[in-house]
């Protein structure tokens, strides 16, 4: 039950893209096209992202065996890159558009006087920076102690939304078998194998690149165990 509460929370999006231009006015809208690169490690020591639409995938790649880990997938109402905005740091990573993308670029020095000066700011910051250290610990969490059937579980329930349409996907929805599987650190052929096996149990089903959540109740049962 505690997992349920945890996958179905809210993220605070609506008060992110509603707030951002009276907390932020040093900013610049961009638009990045499916494909390219959203923004590289170099852009991130000067400036921070919000992303205001679309979707943006960070990951990692291993260059000798050129497989993929997704560390995050950023849709409305997230942030980049908290990790060199609090350590000054140079972070390594990709930034890969999935589909048409707006962002908003401001200095993060402009960003680091908001934290040191701005409460008002700072209420909607510190409740995500939360949310993303959570994030981290339950990929890792998952990569250490769940086989791939259980991953795939976690992730769909993690990115279960409920609108006035019904029950979706969130951002997962409509990325290619490639994209998910990189999300749960595996390959796509095993994670083919494990979607399959979830539409046999009647927990899913799949019409080209879009799962259709069918059984909510059977999916959690199979968090329990």
């Amino acid at each position: 039950m505690e997992d349920q509460q945890i996958f179905l929370a809210e993220n605070s999006d609506i008060v992110l893209t509603k707030a951002l231009p009276q907390l932020v006015s040093q900013q610049k809208h961009l638009i990045i096209e499916s494909g390219e690169n959203a923004f590289t490690c170099d852009d991130t020591i000067r400036y921070f992202y919000f992303i205001l639409s679309g979707k943006i995938k960070i990951s990692q790649v291993n260059i000798e065996s050129s497989k993929e880990q997704t560390i995050q997938l950023l849709g409305r109402g997230d942030m980049f890159d908290v990790v060199t905005l609090l350590d000054r740091g140079y972070h390594e990573y990709v930034a890969t558009a999935l589909e048409r993308s707006e962002i908003v670029q401001v200095p993060i020095e402009h960003v680091r006087e908001k934290i040191d000066n701005d409460p008002e700011f700072n209420r909607f910051f510190f409740p995500y920076l939360g949310r993303q250290i959570r994030q981290m610990e339950t990929l890792a969490v998952d990569l250490s102690l769940y086989d791939v059937y259980k991953r795939l579980l976690r992730l769909i329930a993690r990115n279960i939304k409920h609108s006035g349409e019904g029950t979706h996907l969130g951002l997962i929805n409509d990325l290619s078998h490639q994209e998910l599987a990189a999300l749960v650190g595996t390959v796509r052929k095993v994670l083919n194998r494990n979607l399959q096996k979830l539409k046999q149990e009647g927990i899913i089903d799949i019409s080209r690149k879009k799962i259709t959540l069918k059984d909510l109740k059977a999916l959690f049962d199979r968090l329990q165990y």
